[in-house]
């Protein structure tokens, strides 16, 4: 675009050209000529419109735009155009006017042109990003970028601030991302892509395109929050009709790719095996192959909102036929082992499965077969014709379902029917054999409750019942009134066994007779069509509570029984004197003897006891044998039990209080002293070692005796048996020590604890062998020891020496420990320190004695030596 020159002198003044005519008229000539290129040009800039809906498009429009009229502005700031415009001013002023106004728009639209190309120059990156760049992903990125750059210019721009301006503007960024979604779901490559790559495609595609609703909605937030007195409150509609149309595609295909993953999924190896049809199986599987093959052969792009009915009619198509395909994998999977409703019995369960998906079946093909245009396309018919083939099979197999049954059970029920009330875990014929480990249980087979079932759901079906299962089904009360009875009944008669020791059904053998021979008529005669159940079932009861009560009386008895053995194999017989005066403690005699003294008094409490057994005895024969002689040939083996039970207690009293003492003297504290005492030449114990062990055993053996005062029972009664006169003179009381003496365990306590107290007694004879290093204070002769010493006439250092050796003896005596405890015995060491002592003085006394008269006399004869001198001088 060139503006036309003048071809005039224009270096003469202004107002001497203004003032020639011709010039004037040749000037305004040119004038009128730029007037119509500018105007013409404006026109055309303006009539123009972006070349196709891509937002890049209108950038490219704003800068030919800032191109053209960029140039017819240069123009017009050139000297010779400014200095015409001068002259033509000067000389017509009114001529420049409508010149001076296409000046005016001219530069007002190249403004804008500036602005405008200057603003979206901004966009452009993101922009060609959003229409050039690799994968939803790239899109998902520069979306939220791109809004923010598109507010910023609406804040700042004076031409896209306005709705009309930026919403189409807006709509173009819409349709760029719609088609490049568009061009990543293809869909004539999409269906041949493996399931996991082409449901990832259509998850990105589907975010992008909620990314950029959401993303547009936060900025129209921003923009608020801005505080702009502009709000983005454009027409949501032109905006996103077309993404959200794509969205609901989108969420279309992913939902029929997860169908299909999922279809294939149930084909896994193991189906095969478990399947009666194998070959059906691979027909499943091609047949899912089949579900989505249209979609490969579309022949219009889903994602066009004027194609949204073809679409409808093809996702419709699909919805039915996967149906079929879901339902009929369904059914052959579960062939074998249908899902059951909840308390339905398995076979009526399987038909009432079979019907509800067949119900499903029937409802997804009704809505089908609404559509017309469905049902007239090739498809469709296909689909149809599957539906019924299924139907077909399913009803076969509820057909089939219900034959096995009804034959089932018109063989099997009037067989169960037959059986017996009651069974044997092991059949016997007399009673009086039975043991506890014989059991009783309940003979009500579980199928014929379930034929009861089986018959209500069949008839809530519609199918008909045989005679023989209808009869029982009405009798269900009757036979589950029957069958609970039965159970609490043998529940009672199981506790009541349970209950019961061998030594009790030896008892009650009469009673457990009795309730055998009424039992015996369930097992043996009653059937479940017999008219007596209600009866056997009262008089079984009955039978089973008189046994009861018995058993609770007995076992009353017992109990006081078994507290009375419980004390007896309780009783303290080693009870020990309390120290009366701090530490002493008595000696060993009084120690033994008041264990002794102890012992007898409990023996008479152990007697008393043991005498008020037989009265608990003679009680259960009343109540058993109804006699109360104590001798009752019924009881015979129930006393030999209890007497059995008598001579465990006292094995265990012996036994408990012989280990109780054993432990008592292996303890670290002392119950009885003893004194050591020096019984020259020797040192000993007082009392002595063979003392401590004879009154050790002898409390031992008396322990053992205190069986000697319970008395045997007679046999066969439990009655004390009487004195017997061997001989003449001899009187024998049979009692229990005889058998307590021989029992293992207390011989093993017996001899563990005179070990025991021999290993302490020489352990007392060690401490006594350290005072062995002054032994020759006593076994000294002191006499030939005294004359030797004087017949030497030693000085008086020697005398020192002896007398400092025996003032360190009673020195180390005195400061020495006078008390030694070890185990139960505590050793009294004073006795011998003051006899260590005093024959220490002794020794000194003698030799102060010799020493004094060792002095005297070589006194004399120093003065005798004094005497001769004095005379000599």
């Amino acid at each position: 675009l060139k503006l036309e020159m003048p071809n005039v002198d224009l270096d003469r003044q202004v107002a001497v050209l203004a003032a020639v005519p011709g010039v004037v008229q040749s000037l305004k000539r040119c004038a009128v000529t730029w007037k119509k290129l500018i105007s013409g040009v404006l026109k055309e800039q303006l009539e123009k419109v972006p070349e196709g809906n891509s937002p890049l498009a209108e950038i490219n429009l704003w800068r030919e735009n800032d191109a053209a009229l960029r140039a017819l502005t240069e123009q017009m700031k050139l000297p010779e155009v400014q200095k015409v415009m001068e002259i033509l001013q000067k000389a017509e002023p009114e001529f420049t006017g409508d010149l001076q106004i296409v000046l005016s728009d001219l530069k007002t639209h190249h403004m804008e042109a500036q602005d405008n190309a200057k603003f979206l120059s901004t966009l452009e990156r993101h922009l060609k990003n959003l229409s050039t760049g690799t994968g939803v992903d790239v899109i998902s990125h520069v979306i939220p970028s791109l809004l923010n750059a598109l507010r910023l210019v609406w804040i700042m721009s004076r031409h896209y601030n306005k709705d009309a301006t930026m919403v189409p503007l807006l709509e173009r960024i819409s349709w760029e991302i719609s088609e490049r979604v568009c061009r990543v779901v293809d869909l004539q490559t999409l269906f041949k892509q493996d399931t996991a790559t082409a449901k990832k495609k259509i998850t990105e595609a589907k975010h992008t395109l909620e990314q950029w609703k959401k993303c547009y909605f936060t900025t129209c937030i921003q923009v608020e929050e801005s505080g702009s007195k502009r709000y983005w409150k454009f027409d949501v509609k032109s905006l996103f009709e077309k993404t959200d149309y794509m969205v609901s595609i989108c969420q279309d295909l992913y939902d029929m790719f997860q169908v299909a993953e999922e279809l294939q999924n149930i084909f896994i190896p193991e189906l095969k095996t478990v399947s009666e049809n194998p070959k059906g199986v691979d027909e499943l599987q091609r047949e899912v192959n089949i579900v989505i093959s249209p979609m490969e052969d579309l022949r219009f792009d889903p994602f066009r909102m004027e194609n949204a009915r073809d679409w409808a009619f093809v996702v419709e198509e699909f919805r039915a036929d996967v149906v079929v395909e879901i339902v009929e994998q369904i059914f052959v999977q579960n062939l074998k082992d249908p899902p059951l409703y909840k308390n339905h019995p398995p076979v009526a369960g399987a038909i009432s499965w079979s019907r509800s998906l067949s119900h499903r079946l029937r409802h997804t093909i009704t809505l089908f077969q609404e559509e017309k245009e469905l049902l007239a396309s090739k498809r469709g018919q296909e689909v149809q014709l599957k539906y019924l083939q299924l139907t077909k099979k399913m009803e076969e197999y509820e057909a089939k379902k219900y034959r096995q049954w009804r034959d089932r059970a018109e063989h099997v029920l009037p067989l169960l029917l037959k059986d017996t009330l009651l069974t044997l875990s092991s059949a016997t014929e007399e009673p009086v054999s039975i043991r506890k480990s014989v059991s009783c249980a309940l003979n009500f087979s579980p199928e014929i409750l379930e034929i009861i079932t089986e018959a209500k759901y069949m008839e809530q079906l519609g199918l008909p019942i045989p005679e023989m299962a209808r009869y029982v089904a009405l009798q269900e009360d009757k036979y589950l009134r029957y069958t609970n009875k039965l159970k609490v009944m043998l529940s009672r008669y199981h506790k009541l066994m349970e209950m019961v020791s061998e030594a009790e059904i030896k008892l009650l053998d009469r009673q457990v007779k009795e309730l055998w021979r009424t039992l015996k008529a369930g097992q043996k005669r009653l059937t479940w069509k017999s008219v007596g159940i209600g009866e056997f079932i009262v008089q079984c009861t009955q039978t089973i509570g008189r046994l009861e009560l018995l058993v609770r009386q007995i076992h009353q008895i017992s109990e006081d029984i078994n507290n009375k053995l419980q004390f007896i194999e309780s009783t303290n017989l080693f009870k020990f004197p309390h120290s009366k005066n701090g530490d002493k403690c008595p000696g060993a005699k009084e120690f033994f003897d008041y264990v002794k003294c102890e012992r007898g008094k409990d023996v008479e409490q152990l007697v008393r006891t043991y005498s008020a057994i037989p009265q608990l005895l003679i009680e259960v024969e009343r109540r058993v044998a109804y006699t109360n002689s104590g001798k009752s040939p019924k009881l015979a083996s129930y006393y030999a039990y209890w007497e059995n039970r008598i001579y465990q207690a006292l094995i265990q009293l012996v036994v408990k209080n012989l280990q109780a003492f054993n432990a008592a003297i292996l303890a670290n504290v002392p119950l009885l002293q003893v004194e050591a005492v020096l019984s020259a030449p020797e040192i000993t114990l007082r009392p002595n070692d063979s003392e401590i062990e004879k009154m050790t055993m002898q409390s031992i053996q008396d322990c053992v005796e205190v069986t000697k005062h319970f008395v045997r029972w007679m046999h066969g009664t439990c009655i004390e048996c009487p004195p017997q006169h061997v001989r003449a003179d001899e009187v024998v009381t049979f009692n229990f020590y005889s058998d307590v003496s021989q029992s293992p365990l207390v011989i093993e306590q017996a001899v563990l604890i005179t070990q025991n107290v021999q290993n302490l007694l020489e352990s007392l004879r060690k401490c006594l062998n350290q005072w062995n290093k002054y032994d020759q204070l006593w076994k000294s002769d002191k006499d030939a020891v005294l004359d030797r010493l004087a017949a030497q006439k030693p000085p008086c250092v020697v005398f020192d020496e002896h007398l400092q050796f025996y003032m360190t003896v009673t020195q180390e005596v005195t400061q020495g420990p006078l008390v030694k405890d070890e185990q139960f015995i505590r050793l009294q060491l004073a006795p011998l320190a003051s006899a260590v002592k005093g024959t220490a003085r002794n020794w000194m006394l003698s030799l102060g004695k010799l020493l004094n008269e060792s002095a005297k006399e070589e006194l004399r004869c120093l003065q005798d030596e004094i005497h001769v001198g004095v005379f000599s001088l």
